[in-house]
């Protein structure tokens, strides 16, 4: 199991105060067994750490990518904030063998429990925040989880369209159009159906509640027909 002073020197941060850092790796489960010691449960520093999080990576997208959406930063926002994503970046650095439990949480498995481990890494924003502040935070996350944005982990989340016309755009000279070809259903329950060409070939189908949901969705389609996401 690794301690505390190993987890500092491997993510390159020492903690001013290591009892804030313990914290964020500290269960409810375990604070109710161990009532005699003034160890407290990482709760109030997941509910800083998410609103940081959020903030960190809200931030970096509006930077890089100046010409996506609101809606479409909101999406990919969401994929890399959600509770797979943090898991994962937790996963990474081996949270899980710092986590302070209860003797029954242990038992029935709350180390490996996403939620739990989402939890933790969120707690460890929070703690980092309040030991060295919001440049610290944004260095660990520079470091741990932009280059995974960088290298398209959560490409599948952005605008199905803008990654057509950068796919299509390796090879010159081809023509990406879309079209509304028909519409289906009563007006209060509109549904358009929408076709994706490229070199007037039909690359993709989609079907949705607005002519753009159509788009992105024969977007999605032609996309993945050519292998280019999953």
């Amino acid at each position: 199991m690794e301690d505390f002073s190993t987890f500092q020197e491997k993510i390159g941060i020492h903690f001013n105060d290591v009892d804030i850092l313990k914290q964020a790796f500290t269960h409810s489960s375990y604070v109710n067994e161990h009532r005699k010691t003034d160890r407290k449960d990482n709760e109030r520093l997941e509910f800083l750490g998410d609103a940081v999080l959020e903030l960190g990576v809200s931030q970096y997208l509006y930077r890089k990518y100046p010409d996506m959406s609101e809606g479409e930063l909101t999406k990919l926002r969401a994929s890399i904030v959600c509770e797979i994503s943090l898991v994962r970046f937790a996963d990474e650095l081996n949270f899980s063998e710092l986590i302070q439990l209860g003797k029954g949480e242990e038992m029935t498995g709350g180390r490996n429990r996403p939620a739990l481990l989402a939890d933790v890494f969120e707690a460890f924003i929070g703690a980092l925040y309040l030991d060295q502040g919001y440049e610290a935070v944004l260095a660990f996350l520079e470091k741990y989880v932009y280059p995974k944005v960088k290298k398209g982990a959560f490409s599948h989340a952005m605008d199905f369209k803008s990654q057509l016309q950068e796919f299509v755009q390796r090879e010159k000279n081809r023509v990406i159009e879309y079209e509304i070809v028909e519409e289906l259903g009563p007006a209060h329950n509109r549904e358009f159906v929408a076709h994706v060409r490229i070199q007037n070939e039909t690359a993709g189908v989609g079907i949705g509640r607005t002519k753009k949901e159509a788009e992105q969705k024969a977007a999605e389609e032609a996309l993945r027909k050519a292998g280019a996401c999953k």
